[in-house]
């Protein structure tokens, strides 16, 4: 089912932060978010994931209002990874994963197919080791991967995450786009919030760039991800090449004098 946002707008404490927003998400498709710092990136996906109320327009996902799905249709439909999502309890690592398959539940405990999804979604993620381990003995990173998991136990239809790469070595930032990737190909709806350009060329299929809270481009990459449309959001020079082996990449010059 398409996610889409029609003419949404939104202000935080009457500060408008959102104006008339129009996008379109496919599943199947790993989408983009980028924009500057205050372009409203994050609103925008908490819009999308029903956690904010627009002030005016509306977000539909199929043919029906978000709205007015119930929690747990939402919760299905909808897995939403936060932007620096922190823990505060002391509990396993399998034990928060679980919570992502709180839709699901009937009754007390969980089913084998609790189990299932679990576990395949601590192998994902690269998780299993830490089972075990309370949360709070963590790093950062390995928080972020058991969030993850939680919102891949859920097994939801979209994927909506807020800056994922946030505390997470190049190595695990690369593992972390390898997974989102993954799942738009089986299928999944995956929109994500980034601020590394060079990450969106490598793998993002449809991005849309946001500049003070309207959208600016959106469509495929080398469409929006243009010399202009950078010099024009970011004030940066930037150009894009093809690397020895055909894969488009984005090289930053530096800032344009103002």
């Amino acid at each position: 089912m398409i996610l889409r946002s029609d003419n949404i707008c939104f202000a935080h404490d009457r500060r408008p932060t959102l104006f008339g927003i129009d996008a379109r998400f496919l599943p199947g498709q790993f989408s983009v978010i980028l924009g500057p710092n205050g372009a409203g990136k994050s609103t925008l996906l908490a819009c999308l994931a029903a956690l904010l109320k627009p002030d005016t327009g509306v977000v539909t996902l199929g043919d029906r209002a978000i709205a007015e799905l119930s929690p747990e249709e939402r919760a299905k439909a909808i897995g939403f990874l936060p932007q620096g999502g922190e823990t505060h309890w002391a509990i396993s690592a399998d034990a928060l994963v679980a919570l992502g398959r709180y839709p699901y539940r009937n009754g007390f405990g969980l089913s084998a197919e609790d189990h299932v999804a679990i576990s395949a979604a601590m192998a994902a993620t690269n998780t299993s080791q830490f089972a075990k381990r309370p949360v709070t003995q963590l790093s950062g990173g390995e928080c972020a991967r058991v969030l993850m998991a939680r919102v891949l136990a859920g097994e939801p239809q979209w994927i909506l995450a807020d800056e994922p790469l946030a505390n997470l070595d190049p190595g695990h930032q690369l593992d972390m786009l390898g997974l989102l990737r993954a799942q738009a190909d089986s299928g999944k709806g995956v929109i994500a919030v980034l601020h590394d350009l060079q990450q969106a060329v490598r793998f993002a299929e449809h991005v849309v760039l946001l500049h003070q809270g309207k959208v600016f481009a959106q469509g495929d990459v080398t469409s929006v991800i243009t010399p202009e449309n950078l010099a024009h959001v970011y004030g940066i020079d930037a150009t894009l090449f093809k690397d020895e082996e055909g894969a488009t990449q984005l090289l930053i010059k530096g800032k344009i004098s103002p």
